[in-house]
């Protein structure tokens, strides 16, 4: 049975969000990771207070509660979020294992408030010749010989 989302975790990260907009620390939104009914993590955006730009609140929280926890795997965790995550935070969740995503506001909602990725997803649909930021590879041999440490490593953690 998919998990079921709770409310009451979701209104706290919409609480978070607003708060972190009063406290003047960063953007309007913050999320909570929840695992079993416990909050294991909650974390408000700081990318102004940091001077980071990946310190959205999804980031936070999942970095919070793979500290909290001692893993880089979040599975059987879930994220409740204020607002639809953003191409970064989406993948975030996807690399941590969560097992749910629960958000409030929608991408069109933050759009509205000037908070717009729709340019991201426009990017990522393009060839990377004809991304507005120029990507290109280069010394890929040389690049791969830590891929072949990495193969040949006794001491690689698989993830």
């Amino acid at each position: 049975m998919p998990p079921q989302p709770n409310p009451d975790f979701l209104r706290r990260a919409i609480a978070l969000a607003t708060q972190n907009v009063i406290d003047g620390l960063g953007g309007p939104f913050a999320a909570l990771i929840v695992r079993d009914g416990q909050v294991i993590a909650e974390a408000a955006n700081s990318v102004t207070a940091t001077c980071d730009p990946t310190a959205h609140g999804e980031v936070n929280a999942i970095r919070a509660a793979a500290r909290a926890l001692g893993t880089f795997s979040l599975a059987g965790c879930e994220l409740y979020t204020s607002c639809e995550p953003c191409p970064m935070c989406l993948a975030a969740a996807h690399w941590a294992r969560l097992s749910a995503v629960w958000y409030g506001a929608s991408a069109a909602d933050a759009a509205r408030a000037g908070f717009d990725d729709a340019f991201l997803y426009e990017e990522f649909r393009r060839e990377p010749a004809a991304r507005s930021l120029p990507a290109r590879q280069l010394l890929g041999d040389e690049a791969w010989e830590s891929f072949a440490a990495w193969l040949a490593s006794p001491l690689k953690v698989d993830y």
